[in-house]
């Protein structure tokens, strides 16, 4: 049986174990810290901790002046806030002149089923992945949650950091490296390369597994980092097939599947993209409707890979 474990619970006591060890760490939440599990470094170390309310710009801002005296500011809220409401206080006040601060968005894609589409950031990655100087990061599982977080500590500059809100599978260990910039191959394959990122990982290898039965070779790759992307990596794992398809929990427009496609515009390299058909979320009585009512499931995989190779 495959192991879960929640991506939020693992950014909360990693963020308490780094903050042990690194002064400079300061966290903000805008009244979620139940949610985001800012709540751990909050009870840790109550000085370090700013409950900002709902006022999301104001929390960048603050974020931003604390960086310029030193600090290392994580700023935490739901994915859809964290990026919409203060989009102007990232671009002007920490993306422009590079500051030091991690934004770091919960309950990721449709991951918040109960509260609809005001909740689900569906645009996310497309909003943060047009300013220049940030960096995007959707981790796989709970391990490679850990490994983000001490990565963003030692990274200088502007992060965003997109975390799914229920338990998902854990698909990496900890030998496994993880570097900012740089994509994992999961599992390999001779026929096509599945690029996938988040929770749709976990996917493409249970649409690989219904593929191999029908002859059907698959490679899996996990593309944490969205931005910078992996421009060698993606080019090498596309060349010696015969298809490409992307997968993410996000509007097909602007995302992963954006980001592989302007890699690959100069490849003879046929791409299908497996993702949210711009359109916005909605409720649901659980996380499992959402996800086969947008087609975010290996069936969806599955057909991309026999469109590609028929």
């Amino acid at each position: 049986m495959i192991k879960m474990s929640n991506l939020r619970e693992a950014y909360g006591k990693e963020l308490v174990a780094l903050g042990r060890k690194e002064e400079r760490i300061v966290v903000l939440d805008a009244d979620l810290r139940g949610s985001t599990m800012s709540c751990y470094f909050a009870k840790e170390f109550p000085e370090r901790f700013f409950e900002m309310g709902i006022a999301e710009q104001n929390m960048i801002s603050t974020a931003a002046g604390l960086s310029l005296v030193g600090k290392i500011p994580f700023v935490n809220t739901f994915a859809v806030f964290a990026t919409g409401r203060p989009y102007d206080q990232i671009r002007q006040g920490v993306a422009l002149p590079k500051l030091n601060v991690k934004i770091v968005g919960s309950s990721c894609g449709l991951s918040d089923y109960g509260d609809g589409a005001t909740h689900q950031s569906v645009e996310d990655i497309a909003t943060m992945r047009s300013i220049p100087n940030m960096v995007i990061i959707s981790p796989v599982d709970a391990v490679e949650m850990k490994k983000v977080v001490r990565a963003v500590v030692e990274y200088q500059g502007p992060v965003y950091i997109r975390i799914n809100r229920n338990d998902l599978p854990i698909l990496t260990d900890e030998d496994e490296s993880f570097k900012i910039g740089k994509i994992n191959k999961i599992a390999d394959g001779k026929d096509i390369t599945v690029f996938a990122t988040g929770f749709m990982v976990y996917q493409a290898l249970q649409a690989r597994a219904i593929l191999q039965d029908k002859g059907i070779s698959v490679r899996v790759i996990n593309v944490s980092t969205i931005k910078p992307i992996d421009v060698d990596k993606v080019k090498e794992y596309a060349k010696d097939v015969k298809g490409v398809i992307t997968a993410e929990e996000h509007t097909i427009i602007g995302g992963l599947g954006g980001a592989i496609c302007e890699v690959l515009s100069d490849e003879l390299v046929k791409i299908k993209r497996v993702g949210i058909d711009d359109k916005f979320g909605q409720s649901a009585s659980n996380y499992e409707e959402l996800i086969n009512y947008y087609g975010l499931t290996p069936q969806a995989i599955i057909e991309k890979a026999e469109e590609l190779l028929n």
